[in-house]
């Protein structure tokens, strides 16, 4: 359960503030349907992470124990990094085509977005990790809903409140904590 805890954890606290979230802002200003759009996340993330968590335990099968310990410390130190860079929104990410509602706007925007960004990178880690896709990809996409409901409930006013320095420090500093454990870990057991 400690993969389920932890990934919902790190993703939700690096998603405040990320592209994806400022993505969601602009689909909830401009569409204004919680339903649709909150199931468009959902199965936009669950796609887009599964995919990634398989990707991150594939990963750890191949290589051995030590250095996947090395790299998922590196790359959970990459992410603190980051993390303290600020998102924008990308330009058009909102936009729709003729005909696209809420619901299949927000599915096909969400998982482009999603691709190579850090919540997905850091999925991607966390299975390779945590040998868990199942409970990983749970996780993390409880993470991003969790982020996302207050922004789709909210919209605007929620992204001009928010302290985001201080949430992108939060962020970085889990990711540090996480990379830091994980070499601490790595170095431990080698032989000495």
């Amino acid at each position: 359960m400690d993969s389920l805890f932890v990934s919902a954890g790190v993703v939700a606290v690096a998603e405040i503030g990320d592209k994806t979230q400022l993505l969601t802002l602009a689909l909830a200003a401009r569409y204004r349907r919680v339903a649709p759009i909150l199931l468009g996340i959902l199965l936009a993330t669950l796609a887009n992470h599964g995919l990634a968590a398989w990707l991150g335990a594939a990963v750890a099968g191949w290589i051995g124990p030590d250095l996947l310990r090395w790299i998922v410390g590196g790359s959970f130190l990459a992410m603190a990094a980051w993390c303290l860079v600020p998102d924008a929104a990308d330009e058009g990410a909102a936009e729709s085509r003729p005909g696209w509602g809420p619901f299949l706007a927000t599915l096909v925007s969400f998982f482009l977005v999603e691709i190579g960004d850090k919540t997905q990178i850091a999925t991607i880690a966390l299975a390779a990790r945590f040998h868990d896709v199942i409970l990983v990809t749970c996780g993390t996409t409880l993470g991003i809903l969790l982020v996302n409901l207050p922004a789709v409930l909210l919209g605007d006013v929620a992204a001009q409140k928010l302290p985001m320095r201080l949430i992108r420090a939060a962020a970085a500093a889990s990711f540090a904590v996480l990379g830091g454990l994980t070499l601490w870990q790595g170095a431990a057991l080698m032989p000495g």
